[in-house]
């Protein structure tokens, strides 16, 4: 049975929770009305990085594994846009499946080498392939290099075509979508095993169940998530290119989640909204925002060890 301070907790966060999506639905009217383009992609970059940070969360957070490869993941969903958009195939249908197959197929045999290690091995093969694919579309000089892509033509859905904002809105349906999602997957069996073997996995193959399956299956998932976010970001930005994927970024995206709250379904996209507006707030304040930004960050993952999310639940 629920005590009323419990119930005041949760009603304040589904209050909030809101609020948030309410605010970030009204900003492509507010772009529409005023004609703030930089607006609109500002708060799709938050989108994309909130969506992204969701799918690791869902490895870090629930399951225990600390990847700094998850940026590679971005890379590949936004230059499956780049590369098929350079080579005239402009079918959005298209370059969503490919992001989706690519990563698949590549996550799952990492997921499985990786997995079979722990610690400080995991988060080294992480890097290391991630490290790996950075070097690979640097080397391409037929789409860019290291200089990138610029899109001539946003994916094509038809109803969607060049259009910014519907694509912005497509990126928000996404999000509330892998919200949904990922709250059922969490409070299900499933769930419940990935949780278990973050917690202990030998206890866990002690009582029977094989963790390898559920521990790949949710580091497959959140790869996908990652590379939907890179789908949308190159679409929303009109550029791709391999810093994307780079240990620095998956590294925010850590910060993302940690900010946030790890371990809960909402506050990767709390991290992620709070990390970049405040990032955004001090570039405009000084040139030297990162020796602000950086202390600020290790202050609040020290006192809040449950993020800006979870102290709602602490208060």
């Amino acid at each position: 049975m629920s005590t009323p301070q419990a119930s005041s907790r949760t009603s304040l966060r589904t209050a909030l929770a809101g609020l948030l999506i309410t605010a970030l639905a009204a900003v492509p009217v507010y772009a529409w009305f005023t004609q703030d383009v930089y607006a609109l992609t500002l708060f799709g970059r938050i989108l994309a990085f909130g969506l992204a940070a969701l799918g690791l969360n869902l490895a870090l957070g629930f399951g225990g594994m600390v990847s700094l490869g998850h940026a590679m993941y971005i890379g590949l969903g936004a230059y499956a846009v780049g590369i098929l958009s350079s080579l005239g195939l402009h079918s959005g249908w298209l370059h969503m499946a490919t992001a989706v197959l690519v990563t698949v197929v590549i996550a799952a045999p990492l997921g499985w080498v990786a997995l079979r290690t722990q610690g400080i091995a995991f988060i080294m093969i992480t890097l290391a392939f991630a490290q790996l694919f950075y070097y690979v579309f640097v080397s391409l000089k037929a789409f860019g290099g290291d200089d990138g892509i610029s899109l001539q033509q946003l994916s094509d859905f038809d109803f969607l075509t060049g259009n910014k904002f519907a694509m912005y809105v497509s990126l928000l349906i996404t999000v509330l979508l892998a919200l949904w999602v990922l709250q059922h997957v969490v409070a299900s069996r499933f769930g419940l095993v990935l949780r278990a073997t973050k917690a202990n996995d030998r206890r866990v193959q002690a009582l029977g169940a094989r963790s390898l399956p559920y521990r790949i299956t949710a580091y497959v998932i959140s790869a996908v998530l990652c590379a939907l976010a890179g789908f949308f970001l190159a679409n929303l930005t009109g550029f791709v290119s391999p810093a994307m994927m780079t240990w620095a970024v998956s590294g925010e995206l850590i910060v993302m989640v940690l900010l946030g709250g790890m371990g809960s379904v909402f506050g990767p996209l709390v991290g992620a909204f709070a990390l970049l507006l405040t990032e955004e707030g001090l570039k405009l304040l000084t040139e030297r925002w990162p020796m602000i930004l950086g202390p600020l960050i290790v202050l609040i993952v020290i006192y809040l060890k449950r993020g800006l999310w979870g102290l709602l639940e602490e208060r």
